[in-house]
């Protein structure tokens, strides 16, 4: 190891990962520590990737030159676009993945990444003088320096995991936790507190009956997260739907008096959209069943993640009421649920960049901002490792915008209105989701990572053919007439409106009936004129025809967001003296002297921030 790197990185989970592969692809010297080498980016929980604004998020983590989406590609078993039957702003991948596969890509990934080096160990304590962090030291004695550490911690500090009455420290079932780094933070004035997750029993899958169970299958045609398109799938596996019934819940409901979440052993707030299976029937009593997802580890494994029954309640009880599942009857379990509690940071405490407020340099990413998911902390991982590098180096950050990417609104939402529960991403938290769809990603991001060094020059080289083939197949259709005989038998299938005269093909396609793999095939001609454009796939054909259908939405959304740009655009300081400024609401003081807006848009955004006191800071800023 070197006697000094630029950057530290504390944590080998999917945050720590994505941070130091970001800093070190961009030029700086870099060091993971983690506590095991062997499960760098770990799946902890189910071997899936994406989801419902998930997915958006893995494609920009992609077009921004992380590697989420590629390993996710390589390790995936099935894929699914999810929310096809709603607008293209809901539509989400989703990839069921092989959980193995996926941490040994991951690593290989990690070991071809130059400036990189690895360190097996368990950090202690933060080295910080004059409230700069100045590197980590650890549990083997070694006082290692940088200048800055990104903490991605995951759910190993403090980390306690509960069944029924037992319970054990670590961070992971098996795996220690980590101690030290919380109470120093806390002698430095952060705020901290407990959080929960859970984690349902693994199964043994040659003791299910599929044949009582709902077969999932992938797509058809199944797409890839990465625009790289490296690895993509010709064969999938399938999943499986059962439900509980009323003698599950049941069951379960005798085993709550040793339930450690009813008993209040267990302190820390659960996740209020992933809750375990003795919080939902306690919740929606009027339920008699709840959905099970039985999904498989791996191509090679029959251990299977019984998605929807996560629970900390005694194994015995597990047990029972598992087998009382269709198709689980004769049921047998590898490993019971567990929940764990662990320690985060309220995120508020950072600024956009990911940075904390009272120590220069130190970055939290991951879990401990108060986030769940893989992606979620993969997404703060890559920003965390970019602007860190881009600090050290005297250059702007990289602060993408509520507009630019989910990205965007996830940090935004941490930072400026922080969090008392698990946050979790989900398309109705982005006010201008139309724009930050699961297509356009690469055209959103790609460019701008270009330009600060990180993506490739093939990222940029794709994305500029892909544009130019849009605009080539907008312009064709633009242009392009049809005559009523040729598109009339397609629009009386379609029970549309018939023509009577000639009409544009792009008037014709923003039908919401119509879709334009179906207007081709009655325009033979205008097909073959499409099909001989450079760079032509079937992305750019379904971003075109989005494009089209939407235009209208596109341009009354694109001109809010200039109007929201010039509160945007209006830099404040983080010294701002918010307390002598008269007018302004005893609580819009307390709140923007404790989270030290960047700018006057994400002070508007600030729960307990008027109107009125906006208006006053633009007066004081002679605006």
């Amino acid at each position: 190891m070197l006697n000094e790197y630029d950057v530290i990185v504390v944590g080998g989970g999917h945050a720590g990962c994505e941070a130091a592969t970001a800093a070190a692809n961009l030029g700086s010297k870099v060091l993971l520590i983690t506590m095991d080498m062997a499960r760098m980016a770990q799946m902890s929980c189910n071997p899936a990737m994406g989801g419902v604004a998930k997915g958006q998020i893995v494609r920009e983590i992609d077009a921004l030159g992380g590697y989420s989406g590629i390993i996710s590609d390589y390790s995936a078993i099935q894929f699914r676009m999810l929310n096809r039957s709603k607008g293209p702003a809901m539509w989400s991948p989703r990839t069921q993945n092989d959980r193995a596969l996926f941490t040994l890509k991951w690593r290989e990934m990690l070991e071809k990444t130059p400036n990189l080096d690895f360190w097996q160990d368990v950090v202690l304590d933060l080295i910080i003088k004059e409230n700069k962090v100045k590197g980590v030291r650890t549990k083997l004695g070694l006082s290692l320096y940088a200048k800055a550490v990104i903490i991605t911690t995951g759910t190993f500090m403090n980390g306690t995991i509960h069944v029924g009455k037992n319970q054990i420290k670590g961070g992971r079932m098996g795996e220690k936790s980590s101690e030290g780094i919380t109470e120093q933070l806390v002698s430095f004035g952060f705020r901290a507190d407990r959080m929960k997750t859970g984690t349902p029993p693994r199964v043994d899958g040659r003791t299910l009956n599929y044949a009582l169970m709902e077969e999932q299958k992938g797509d058809e045609h199944p797409q890839t997260f990465s625009y790289l398109k490296e690895h993509s799938l010709s064969e999938q596996h399938s999943c499986y739907i059962t439900y509980t019934n009323s003698n599950v819940h049941e069951i379960l409901k005798e085993g709550f008096e040793l339930s450690p979440m009813f008993s209040g052993r267990i302190q820390g707030l659960g996740p209020r959209y992933c809750p375990s299976i003795e919080d939902k029937i306690t919740r929606f009593k009027d339920r008699d069943r709840h959905q099970i997802f039985v999904e498989p580890e791996g191509w090679d494994t029959v251990e299977i993640y019984v998605n929807g029954f996560s629970t900390s309640l005694p194994l015995e009880t597990q047990i029972k009421a598992i087998q009382q599942i269709k198709g689980f009857e004769n049921c047998k379990i590898f490993r019971p649920g567990y929940a764990i509690e662990y320690d985060f940071f309220y995120p508020d405490q950072l600024y956009a960049t990911l940075e904390t407020k009272y120590i220069e340099n130190l970055y939290f990413s991951g879990q401990i901002n108060g986030t769940t998911g893989y992606e979620e902390a993969a997404s703060q991982g890559l920003m965390a490792g970019i602007n860190a590098h881009l600090k050290i180096n005297q250059k702007d950050p990289l602060i993408l915008k509520r507009d630019q990417a989910y990205i965007g609104v996830l940090i935004d939402d941490l930072v400026t209105k922080s969090t008392k529960e698990p946050y979790r991403m989900f398309t109705s938290r982005a006010e201008h989701r139309i724009l930050l769809r699961q297509d356009n990603a690469d055209i959103r991001l790609t460019e701008l990572s270009h330009k600060i060094g990180l993506a490739p020059d093939k990222r940029l080289e794709l994305v500029q053919q892909k544009q130019k083939a849009i605009n080539e197949v907008i312009h064709t259709l633009t242009t392009t007439s049809i005559t009523p005989e040729k598109i009339n038998p397609l629009l009386d299938r379609l029970e549309s409106s018939s023509i009577k005269q000639k009409t544009k093909l792009k008037k014709i396609l923003s039908r919401p009936e119509v879709h334009l793999s179906a207007l081709l095939s009655a325009d033979k001609k205008t097909n073959t004129q499409i099909q001989s454009i450079e760079y032509l796939t079937e992305d750019v054909l379904e971003s075109s025809e989005i494009l089209i259908k939407y235009e209208g939405y596109l341009n009354n959304e694109n001109a809010l967001v200039e109007k929201i740009k010039r509160l945007e655009n209006i830099r404040l300081k983080t010294d701002f003296n918010y307390n002598a400024i008269k007018g302004l609401s005893s609580e819009a003081k307390e709140k923007l002297s404790i989270i030290k807006p960047l700018t006057l848009g994400q002070a508007s955004r600030i729960s307990g921030v008027s109107p009125a006191d906006i208006s006053i800071l633009l007066v004081v800023l002679g605006r």
